[in-house]
């Protein structure tokens, strides 16, 4: 499991892998959201402006990731 550090709460989904350069745009990542493809928290999440916290737990292409707040 990998730490994704955040400087600020809260991020909304898509900008987290569009930042972490798990998709190549924020479009990309909208539509894998709208499609099923990443799960929040262990349930799967199709709002791509989910507002994320410290703590929360991505799951996305078979690798989880954590948030921290640096």
């Amino acid at each position: 499991m990998r730490t994704i550090d955040i400087t600020r709460e809260p991020v909304e989904l898509y900008k987290i892998l569009k930042f972490e350069g798990l998709v190549a745009t924020g479009g990309e990542a909208k539509l894998l959201i709208a499609d099923g493809q990443v799960r929040v928290n262990g349930e799967t999440e199709t709002r791509r402006r989910r507002k994320m916290h410290s703590g929360d737990m991505i799951e996305f292409r078979g690798e989880r990731f954590t948030l921290h707040l640096a």
